[in-house]
């Protein structure tokens, strides 16, 4: 079994734990396997061990991925999500390219990615951004401009929102943790009693799922605990 393997396997058992303490059902959790900065070869460990959804921050690194991957791993279909901030003139491979966009922090760009999203493909899954620790340096709506957009947002053709996404600021107390994710979750549950079909709670990292899974995570978005240390340019 290769590290890559042995990992997924080490996270998956930290999900169905952490979701069995909060009385849930694993399977009702997603991993995400955050994949920025590994080459193909990383990915196709991962697909060879049963990963199919990747999350994937920077647009020409990832294009290059989604092209050379069905080259090692022919007729399985991945799914992508792309999870980094989106610039106004990257909307169309964007919406050309992934499955999932989990970064919508402004409705310009959930319009762009709408208009620009090729009739033949299904809609395109999106979560809205929410800065809920109202950091100065992460991208985001803040809580009170959440409605009136995701309102707009669900208009939108070729589109589908699906949810809500956070990064709260790092804490290592476990309930700081839990608080900043139970904010995140009362804003989804307004959007949803407001009368929109929301599903989709992705939040939650390496540092801080299990708090995540705890309050209500459907995705968790996990890198270095599969891949290993990042290496940046």
């Amino acid at each position: 079994m290769s590290s890559i393997a042995q990992h997924l396997q080490h996270v998956q058992q930290q999900i169905a734990q952490a979701a069995g303490q909060a009385g849930r059902v694993p399977s009702s959790v997603q991993l995400l396997a955050v994949s920025k900065t590994f080459g193909p070869e990383a990915v196709a460990e991962a697909v060879a061990a049963g990963q199919r959804a990747f999350g994937e921050n920077y647009l020409q690194e990832a294009l290059d991925k989604i092209a050379a991957l069905p080259a090692l791993v022919p007729e399985t279909p991945l799914e992508w999500h792309f999870i980094g901030p989106i610039q106004s003139n990257k909307t169309r491979p964007i919406a050309e390219h992934f499955d999932w966009v989990h970064s919508v922090d402004r409705l310009k760009i959930a319009q762009r990615l709408s208009e620009q999203r090729p009739e033949e493909l299904g809609p395109l899954n999106i979560c809205l951004q929410v800065n809920i620790s109202a950091e100065a340096s992460k991208s985001g709506l803040t809580p009170e401009e959440l409605p009136e957009v995701a309102a707009q947002v669900a208009q939108l053709p070729r589109l589908r929102l699906r949810g809500l996404m956070a990064i709260p600021a790092p804490s290592d107390d476990m309930k700081q943790q839990r608080a900043a994710f139970a904010a995140v979750r009362g804003l989804y549950e307004q959007l949803r009693t407001g009368g929109l079909p929301l599903d989709t709670l992705s939040m939650g990292m390496s540092a801080d799922l299990e708090a995540a899974v705890a309050e209500g995570a459907t995705i968790v978005r996990v890198g270095s605990a599969i891949f290993g240390a990042r290496h940046y340019a």
